[in-house]
């Protein structure tokens, strides 16, 4: 227990990565702390965790999905990334979306919902990855506790850190239930989008212009 806490203090931020903490042997011990802790937090809330049979075995099964899903981008590697030989010399914006997003917001530990759509302009010498990876790249980066600003620039980084592209746009509209289930309570419809732009498709006005092109016909079947 005591390992696992020194681990965490060293840490660094909520949304990095934790080195050496992908062990099995560690995800169990993290597993069964959480669950302490959550039972002790369900005490102070005066919710009986022993004898309601709805909430007996909740504090393991909450433990286990932070532990196992919600937060399983900080423990586990990167996606490796499938390359191909860029053939055909393509230096045409590819756009690939929607991208499903489901994180956690950093504030209030609440979900955050929506898509992600990644526009790449490859170098006719470089590498193009394979179709899949982008899904995984922006599932790896929303498993942790994040704020939406955070994730885009994380997405758009590890892209250009190991593609090279001569330009690139991650663009993420999302729910945050942070402000539709408590606070102000605001519409469902509700959304925050923003996007980051890297080289040439930050610098070349009709470069960004085809882009959100292309992300609204993606996008105008989501309703």
């Amino acid at each position: 227990m005591n390992r696992i806490v020194d681990k965490a203090m060293a840490a660094g931020l909520g949304n990095q990565p934790v080195a050496g903490l992908v062990r099995d042997a560690d995800r169990l011990a993290m597993q069964e702390a959480a669950a302490r802790k959550i039972e002790e937090l369900f005490d102070v809330l005066m919710i009986d965790h022993r004898n309601d049979h709805n909430t007996r075995d909740t504090p393991a099964r909450v433990a286990r999905m932070y532990v196992e899903e919600l937060l399983k981008g900080r423990f586990s590697p990167p996606p490796k990334l499938t390359e191909f030989d860029n053939v055909e010399n393509c230096d045409q914006l590819i756009v690939t979306g929607p991208l499903d997003v489901r994180s956690t917001c950093a504030h209030h530990l609440m979900p955050i919902a929506g898509h992600a759509v990644i526009g790449v302009l490859p170098a006719r010498d470089g590498k193009i990855i394979g179709l899949s990876k982008y899904d995984r790249i922006v599932d790896h980066f929303s498993s942790r506790l994040q704020i939406q600003e955070e994730m885009v620039k994380q997405i758009e980084r590890f892209i250009v850190d190991h593609t090279a592209p001569r330009g690139l746009a991650v663009r993420v509209s999302a729910v945050h239930l942070c402000k539709t289930h408590r606070g102000v309570r605001a519409s469902r419809a509700s959304r925050m989008v923003n996007t980051s732009y890297y080289g040439e498709l930050a610098a070349d006005p009709q470069l960004k212009a085809e882009f959100l092109q292309e992300c609204a016909m993606l996008e105008r079947g989501l309703g």
